[in-house]
């Protein structure tokens, strides 16, 4: 395609989010589970809470705020009538895709958390895996069912047992699906690093690796929110949100991981494109001065100022001195942004093909009904390739995703 044929009206989202409906587990559990799978309770005032093995739970206001004006924004709970219906309904999610110019659209889960931490914490882990397999079936049956073209289904893993992650990954790879969430950090969560010495990862890196599975990491996926300080503001410490997902970027560029699964891809949902120059440039200038020693196989203990052998030298699978770390990012890594300026400034100090876009529609960051306007504001003055590999070509490489015919659907905003 040439850029005077290229369809930039419309872009895909890598990272949306779906209030779950009620009946899910109550509907794709096997019948004998039902009784103890998570059910919606109604409140008298309206609102809905999940309940699931003495764990009861509410999404979040900020969560499901689409539609509202900002001045209406709260964290405090909305009850289901309250909610946009595209918050929780498939067809209503595709009107509202429609009249944004979003094609098509990736969406994390909420009550499992961001990568079905709730399940991970559940003591009956044969029950939180058949609710794992539930939400999958779901996820590829109905809700991307509901709107061929239009969904690219994300499916969730049991991260208490990598071997049944693979397994997993394995049986939805062979339905179709090209991405899998994890965390961005699992040490919080109780579980081993991708470093862990045992390498516990690595049977469920091998199968998505295998399947051309892409793991995708959301911002908030260690359960937790990191604080400068302990008394820094709620709004100080959102701004500091990306120092998340720029460490989780560098540990798995360092971890050695791609270098044993040399074909694996991560994409890095809601953390922003904008500091991915400066800490590739940092991370050079730390192999440059420091590459020698560490390839040697000795460490370095900050704390005691000692060094000593390296207990996992034997293992260490990085060439540091021949190392680019740039490279690596461009074969493995992708970045997702909302509305990031600087970002788009520094397009090819990052990689034109490892960039992608997304709306995080319900929540209180996304661009919805906007979206494509925005975006085609930012991207101004790009070269018209450029745009659509970010609107939505490299989506479709990545994912292997065949969208919607965009002759088929109304002009966006036509709905509005």
């Amino acid at each position: 395609m040439t850029g005077s044929t290229l369809d930039l009206n419309w872009l895909i989202s890598v990272d949306d989010h779906v209030i779950e409906p009620g009946h899910l587990w109550q509907t794709w559990l096997p019948q004998r589970l039902r009784e103890r799978g998570p059910q919606l309770v109604i409140d008298d005032d309206g609102m809905g809470v999940w309940h699931y093995l003495g764990m009861k739970s509410q999404a979040s206001g900020l969560s499901a705020v689409v539609g509202r004006d900002k001045s209406e924004f709260s964290p405090e709970p909305l009850g289901y009538q309250e909610m946009r219906p595209g918050c929780y309904d498939a067809k209503a999610r595709v009107e509202d895709m429609n009249q944004a110019g979003i094609l098509a659209s990736m969406t994390f889960p909420t009550f499992p958390a961001f990568c079905g931490q709730t399940f991970y914490r559940g003591e009956d882990k044969e029950l939180g895996l058949a609710c794992i397999v539930a939400y999958n079936d779901w996820m590829i049956e109905e809700w991307s069912a509901t709107a061929p073209g239009r969904f690219i289904p994300l499916t969730l893993i049991p991260l208490w047992d990598p071997e049944a992650a693979a397994t997993e990954v394995r049986r939805v790879a062979g339905r179709g699906v090209r991405a899998v969430a994890f965390s961005e950090n699992p040490e919080p969560l109780g579980l081993p690093t991708i470093n862990d010495p045992d390498r516990y990862w690595d049977p469920f890196f091998r199968a998505a690796e295998e399947c051309g599975v892409v793991i995708c990491m959301h911002v908030g996926s260690s359960s937790q929110i990191p604080a400068i300080n302990a008394n820094t503001s709620f709004m100080a410490n959102l701004s500091w949100g990306a120092v998340r997902t720029s460490g989780t970027m560098l540990d798995w560029l360092f971890s050695g991981v791609f270098e044993r699964f040399p074909q694996l891809k991560i994409s890095l949902a809601e953390g922003n494109i904008g500091w991915i120059p400066y800490f590739l440039e940092r991370a050079e200038q730390v192999i440059d001065k420091q590459r020698y020693w560490v390839q040697r196989g000795i460490d370095y203990d900050p704390n005691a100022g000692s060094r000593q052998a390296r207990k996992d030298a034997g293992t260490q699978t990085i060439d540091y001195l021949n190392f680019d770390i740039r490279q690596s990012f461009r074969d493995h890594i992708y970045g997702c942004f909302i509305d990031d300026i600087a970002g788009i400034r520094n397009i090819d100090l990052i990689g034109e093909d490892n960039v992608m876009i997304e709306t995080d529609y319900p929540h209180s960051d996304s661009t919805w009904p906007n979206s494509i306007k925005l975006a085609t504001d930012r991207l101004a003055g790009l070269d018209p390739e450029l745009r659509y590999k970010i609107l939505r070509g490299n989506a479709e490489r990545l994912f292997q995703f065949t969208a919607a015919d965009t002759t088929t659907l109304p002009v966006p905003g036509s709905l509005s």
